[in-house]
Formats: structure tokens, C-alpha cells, sequence
């Protein structure tokens, strides 16, 4: 939801801190690369008990989140590479955050169940993901929905900041996941419901799309936050 409203005008923001980096010699991959560090380290926090710490590192790892395609575009090194490496970072760090909270929850909470909800979070968000990356795969347009990874972030960040709320928090986001992947599920089904000539049709337009922004701009058109308008992660990612 926040990407497919708002993804344009934060793009537009974050131009000039884009061009800003370049001139440190910061690469997109380094500012990608800095953001799974940022999850280790807000992983073993949460993990601890330093819910304070752990909000601050989480903040901390969403920010490359919000430059690095701006970075990419400033090196004119947008690229399926990066796109990939944007997308395999995202699931690996919603991995270690929800991983830190199962170890918070496990070393602090006497009740056994509790461990599944961060466990569930971390499965229904992979689930909506996992769609929009299918849907991709065939031609189709699978992005959208109630919820994306910046919605779980700013959830999350709740959770951390009110620990009394953690549990509910952790609720909120496994049902508000799966609506969305329901809501995905539904919009890629309809699609490729469609007459075989339609779905052709549709896959030689996409086609055609991505052949006319090859190059450092391949990305915008695959969802990626590297060179991409985006709607919904950086690659199929949220």
C-alpha cells in the first residue's frame, strides 16, 4: 500500500541523497550490503531484551531500504543483478528480525505458543511475497495489497517501542498478511483466468516494457527499488 501510493514522491526526495552518496564513492550493493548488517545487529538486540536498541537498529535497517535505488540510479547501475541481490537481502532480513523476536519471546515469555506468532509473521509475509514473485514469473501482475514490508516495518517498530503490545502487534501483522496475500491470490487467479490469447497478450506487452527500458533501467519495470517506480518490495519483494 505505502509503495504503490507513495513510492514516486519518496523517490523524488531521495534523488539528491542518491547523488550525494555517489560522491562518497558508496555503491548500491555497499548501501544493500549495510542494511543486512543493520538486521544482525537489531536481530541480536531484540534477541537480548534491548527493545530500545533493537527499534533504533530496525530504523536503521529500513533506511537503505529507501536510498539504495537512488543510489543505483546515481551510479547508472540499476540492474537485474541488483534487483536480485534487493530482493534475496529483504527476505534474509525480515528472516533475522522476526528470528530476534522468537529468541526475545523465547528467553521472556514462559508461554510455549507465544514463539509461533513471530514464526507465523515471518511465514504469511514470505507468502505474500512468494505470489507476487510467481506472478511475475508468468507475466502477471501479482504487487498491491493491504499490507507491504514498510507496513510490517512501521508494525513492528510498535511492537518494539511498547513491548507491552508485542503479541498483539505480531497478531495484527500475521492477519493483516494474510488478507494481503488473499487479496494478491485473488487479483493473480482472476488474471490468469483470462482467454490464452489475452494472457499472451498481456506477457508479449510485458515483454515489450522491459525491452525498451533495458539496460540501467531494466529494474524499474521488474518492481525493483533499484531504477524502478515500484509497486510493492524491490523485486517481487513485499
Amino acid at each position: 500500500m505505502f509503495d504503490g501510493n507513495f513510492r514516486t514522491q519518496v523517490d523524488a526526495a531521495v534523488k539528491p541523497i542518491g547523488q550525494s552518496i555517489k560522491r562518497l564513492g558508496i555503491t548500491a550493493d555497499m548501501i544493500t550490503g549495510a542494511g543486512i548488517v543493520f538486521a544482525v545487529a537489531a536481530a541480536v538486540a531484540i534477541g537480548a531484551g534491548a527493545l530500545n536498541l533493537g527499534l533504533l537498529l530496525l530504523v536503521l535497517t529500513g533506511v537503505p531500504d529507501l536510498v539504495d535505488g537512488a543510489v543505483a540510479k546515481a551510479w547508472g547501475t540499476a540492474s537485474q543483478r541488483g534487483a536480485f541481490f534487493d530482493s534475496v537481502s529483504d527476505r534474509l532480513t525480515d528472516g533475522l528480525l522476526f528470528g530476534g523476536v522468537t529468541w526475545y519471546l523465547v528467553s521472556s515469555d514462559g508461554r510455549p505458543w507465544v514463539v509461533l506468532l513471530p514464526v507465523a509473521c515471518y511465514v504469511s509475509a514470505s507468502l505474500v511475497s512468494y505470489i507476487r514473485a510467481k506472478a511475475d514469473a508468468l507475466g502477471l501482475d501479482g504487487s498491491g495489497g493491504l499490507v507491504e514490508r514498510a507496513e510490517r516495518f512501521i508494525l513492528l517498530a510498535i511492537g518494539l517501542l511498547f513491548p507491552q503490545l508485542l503479541l498483539v502487534v505480531l497478531g495484527v501483522i500475521v492477519v493483516l498478511n494474510m488478507i494481503t496475500a488473499g487479496q494478491r491470490f485473488v487479483k493473480v487467479w482472476r488474471q490468469a483466468d483470462a482467454p490464452p490469447k489475452a494472457l499472451s497478450d498481456r506477457r508479449r506487452s510485458r515483454a515489450r516494457r522491459a525491452a525498451r527500458t533495458s539496460g540501467p533501467r531494466s529494474a524499474e519495470q521488474r518492481g525493483s527499488r533499484r531504477g524502478r517506480t515500484h509497486s510493492g518490495g524491490r523485486r517481487p519483494s513485499a
